[in-house]
């Protein structure tokens, strides 16, 4: 059974979703402030933080730079919920490190499939036959969630795991942003692009010098390529 941590100061909301999350299958426990919320991440290791980005105590995107730090929590995936739908909202989100991304008010049904899309993708397919996927100073293990970038370790999410090894298993094609986001975020609706470039630019800036095999192809998606 996987275990969700929902994050929220509401406390009628956070124990609506708990109880919606739990006729679903899932194990739910809450924190109502960011102090509370990023022990219990911490002692606990859910499969998942449901995370509220206005907190008190401590900040939603505090308590999820705080998570990204810490090698225990570094890739549970965090869904980022919040009352404010403004673009530099959900792209601050991202990029201290949030899987997706969900605007109040939603329906749980809306919440329910952002959930069970963020685990499938932080659930790591073993490949025996080709484990190892190599592009120029660029090496991803599959069965051991590593990359290595120039020499050294990389710590990605399992969304940024997740894109990265798409691409270079298509090492060449051009994939639109609309594909990416059906097949790597599990979307079967149209989505937010915008979701892509931010993942794409926090995941350039992680691999350093060799990030710059990932290519823009303007007005439609991403290539990767040797150098």
């Amino acid at each position: 059974m996987k275990r969700i941590l929902i994050i929220e100061d509401e406390k009628d909301l956070a124990e609506l979703l708990a109880f919606n999350l739990e006729k679903e299958g899932f194990e739910t426990r809450c924190a109502f402030d960011g102090i509370s919320g990023l022990a219990a991440a911490r002692s606990e290791s859910p499969d998942l933080v449901v995370l509220d980005l206005m907190l008190p105590g401590i900040l939603g995107t505090e308590v999820c730079k705080a998570l990204r730090k810490e090698p225990a929590t570094a890739r549970t995936p965090v869904l980022m919920v919040t009352a404010k739908s403004d673009e530099i909202d959900r792209v601050v989100g991202f990029e201290v490190g949030a899987d997706d991304y969900i605007v109040k008010p939603f329906s749980m049904r809306e919440l329910t499939l952002r959930i069970k899309a963020i685990l499938r993708r932080s659930e790591v397919v073993q490949t025996p036959d080709s484990p190892m996927v190599t592009l120029g100073e660029i090496t991803i293990d599959t069965e051991r969630h590593r990359v290595v970038s120039s020499s050294v370790d990389i710590d990605l999410t399992s969304t940024e795991f997740k894109l990265l090894r798409y691409l270079a298993e298509r090492r060449g094609r051009v994939i639109s942003r609309d594909q990416l986001l059906q097949d790597v975020w599990s979307y079967h609706e149209v989505g937010d692009t915008r979701t892509v470039d931010t993942h794409i630019t926090r995941l350039r800036n992680k691999l350093g010098a060799p990030g710059e095999q990932i290519k823009t192809v303007r007005g439609f998606g991403y290539k990767i390529e040797e150098n």
